[in-house]
């Protein structure tokens, strides 16, 4: 990983937590020694269910963890019932927010256009977006990893200036890995993350080297370490694996 880009370990809690949960899961982390040191080379994140940003900022005001949201509106506001804006978002110190992510592409049925407009109104409310891509197991059998995650990936560098395509996060979910207990080689990921890194450089010498791309598909405490040593591996996004101390922990340690 490049010396310019901080590793950054996000946790997706998904639709996963409560009141009584999210405070005993917080309150492990923020005890652990390794967190409270100061000049991190890691910086970690919790990617919440909304209805808890409020509870996880207050508990986390004195914490070095940010806080993050799992999607959001591509309206700034308006009649759009049960969406959230980025400007609800920026009121509650919400750092990052993931667009894109392949549930909400699948289920939702979410188009490039759609997530890179998400993107868009993230960064005008001064949140990170986090921005998703990944192929399924059919697309990669067929060879057709890059061509997928390229495509994803210029959508969204299409309505963004320069300025803005450098304060981007881009996660490569490989689809297949995800909560299936499969997980990409190290090599077959850097392969990809590599990949991605260099559509950047086709717009952006500066985006290339700062954008940080996370690898989303099942890292672990056992497989992080190895993963986390890949040059263009600079994170993880890091699901069930988020919800557990212990192995949020081994993950950050790995970092």
């Amino acid at each position: 990983m490049s010396q310019q880009r901080r590793t950054l370990i996000a946790g997706n809690w998904k639709m996963n937590g409560g009141l009584a949960a999210n405070a005993s899961l917080l309150e492990s982390l923020q005890a652990a020694p390794e967190l409270a040191a100061s000049g991190s080379t890691c910086e970690v994140l919790v990617c919440v269910p909304v209805i808890y940003l409020s509870q996880c900022e207050s508990l986390l005001s004195s914490s070095a963890i940010a806080i993050g949201a799992q999607d959001v509106s591509a309206h700034l506001s308006g009649a759009y019932t049960g969406e959230i804006s980025s400007a609800m978002l920026a009121d509650f110190a919400c750092k990052y927010v993931i667009v894109g992510h392949s549930e909400r592409r699948a289920y939702h049925h979410e188009s490039n256009e759609l997530v890179a407009q998400k993107a868009l109104q993230a960064l005008r409310s001064g949140i990170f977006p986090i921005v998703c891509v990944g192929e399924t197991l059919e697309q990669r059998e067929a060879g057709k990893t890059n061509e997928v995650v390229v495509t994803q990936l210029r959508a969204v560098m299409d309505v963004l200036d320069d300025g803005a395509l450098a304060r981007i996060v881009v996660a490569y979910e490989p689809v297949w890995a995800i909560g299936t207990g499969k997980t990409a080689t190290p090599e077959m990921a850097q392969e990809v993350h590599a990949v991605l890194r260099s559509v950047l450089a086709e717009r952006s010498d500066f985006a290339a080297n700062r954008v940080r791309i996370l690898y989303g598909g099942s890292m672990k405490p056992d497989n992080a370490q190895e993963l986390l040593a890949m040059p263009d591996i600079d994170g993880g996004l890091i699901g069930g694996a988020s919800l557990k101390s212990a192995d949020f922990l081994s993950i950050i340690k790995a970092a």
